[in-house]
């Protein structure tokens, strides 16, 4: 008598393959079709009650911070969830259920007019996801890794606050002040800022500077560290105790080394040099304030604001698009600059550069970063070339921002690499990168 071949899918195995898929047919169907499926609404709450999960995890009306309010050990899973690493075997059906409810959350926005509250959720929701990516709230956008990600959170916070009626929010001060600036919400005051008077500008004004002080507070960690100028060797260091190169002395000593006496007699000593050029190094930032370049443009101006603090740094800073303004009295404080700008309209970076060539004393002193999305006259080839040419340490910079990737003109990318000076994008610890191998 022969056994009956045992059917896979009522193996242990199989079973956690049909549920796992079941959650997963749910959350597609909830993600891109608009109507319900009862058939898997029923059968996920079966899996979800079988894991001993609570129901509200199938309820994309319940936010995951108030899940985890609820039921505190929900918490501790939810942290690494997506994360490239060993999970635990066995589990696999459990980790479906709670990576369904991040998804859901976090990607199903709806449709129609949000408030307040609702993106102030969505963001809670989100600082989640990135805890189960295995990041900390923000750390998609400081992750070279996960660009893309991050772009596609930008964009759909930025679809957001575009359907939310900000002026209203902003005129009652209970509702702005649920309110947590980011970087799309500060593109959509900067757009509107015109528009606005009293109370909302007030509360406007508050959230820009409160987020212009957290990105310097993160900036600046990036640029501490920076030592402006190079030692010159020229002069001779200073023979004080504190310049005294203990290493160098007792090498150079060695020979002096006594067996007899155990000691090492000194005759010479060694000292360190630490004097440096006194001339500065002098930095323009030309930026495109066009829509299309608000985070490049904000994150600039702030990083701008901060080498200006720096000693032996002589930071100018220039706004264009068809005009070109000169910001350079304002440049350490980034607040003052983004309420001067404009956001929008056409690009012409021949009269920028107009004010920024004039400003070039010391070619091989200078720094010359350009930020745009080159969408612009092919004739400023033409200018680039020469301030290359001239000895201008020129960074041309098509995105440097904290979210994701910029479209920049194919043309221009193509003769900037050519010239030996390549369009920086990605994220601004590159920008960081590239300013502190000038000045050092």
């Amino acid at each position: 008598m022969t056994e009956s071949p045992t059917n896979d899918s009522e193996s242990p195995a199989g079973k956690d393959e049909a549920r796992r898929q079941v959650l997963y047919w749910r959350l597609l169907s909830r993600l891109f079709g608009a109507d319900e499926q009862p058939a898997l609404e029923t059968a996920s709450v079966a899996v979800v009650d079988d894991l001993g999960l609570p129901p509200a995890l199938l309820d994309p009306g319940v936010s995951v911070d108030n899940l985890v309010q609820r039921f505190p050990e929900l918490g501790a899973e939810l942290q690494d969830l997506m994360a490239d690493k060993e999970h635990e075997d066995g589990a696999e059906v459990r980790r479906a259920a709670l990576v369904s409810k991040l998804l859901l959350n976090v990607f199903d926005t709806g449709s129609g007019n949000v408030t307040a509250t609702q993106l102030e959720r969505w963001k809670q929701d989100a600082a989640w996801f990135e805890r189960g990516m295995g990041c900390e709230p923000g750390g998609l956008r400081h992750s070279p890794g996960d660009e893309d990600l991050a772009a596609w959170l930008a964009s759909m916070e930025g679809d957001l606050v575009k359907r939310m009626h900000l002026r209203e929010v902003l005129a009652d001060p209970a509702l702005a002040r649920q309110l947590t600036p980011s970087m799309s919400l500060i593109e959509q005051l900067l757009r509107d800022k015109s528009n606005l008077s009293g109370v909302a500008l007030a509360n406007a004004k508050a959230l820009i500077r409160k987020f212009v002080e957290e990105v310097a507070q993160v900036l600046r960690t990036q640029v501490e560290k920076t030592s402006v100028g190079v030692i010159d060797r020229s002069v001779p260091p200073k023979r004080v105790f504190r310049n005294l190169d203990v290493e160098r002395t007792i090498w150079k000593n060695l020979t002096n080394w006594s067996p007899e006496d155990e000691r090492l007699y000194v005759d010479r000593l060694y000292y360190k040099q630490t004097a440096r050029r006194t001339t500065p190094a002098r930095m323009i930032v030309v930026v495109d304030q066009s829509g299309s370049m608000v985070d490049a443009m904000v994150n600039c101006t702030i990083l701008a604001s901060i080498f200006s603090g720096l000693p032996k740094v002589d930071v100018h800073l220039i706004a264009y698009d068809t005009r070109a303004l000169d910001l350079t009295p304002w440049v350490h404080d980034p607040f003052e600059v983004l309420l001067r700008t404009t956001l929008g309209g056409g690009t012409d970076g021949t009269v920028a550069m107009a004010l920024a060539r004039p400003k070039i004393a010391d070619p091989r002193n200078t720094v010359m970063v350009w930020i745009s999305d080159f969408y612009d006259r092919r004739s400023l080839i033409n200018d680039f070339e020469a301030i290359h040419r001239s000895g201008v340490k020129f960074i041309p910079v098509g995105s440097v921002n904290s979210s994701g990737h910029q479209s920049v003109d194919p043309w221009y990318r193509q003769r900037l690499k050519d010239l030996g000076t390549p369009v920086l994008s990605g994220h601004i610890r590159k920008l960081v990168f590239e300013l502190k191998n000038f000045l050092t």
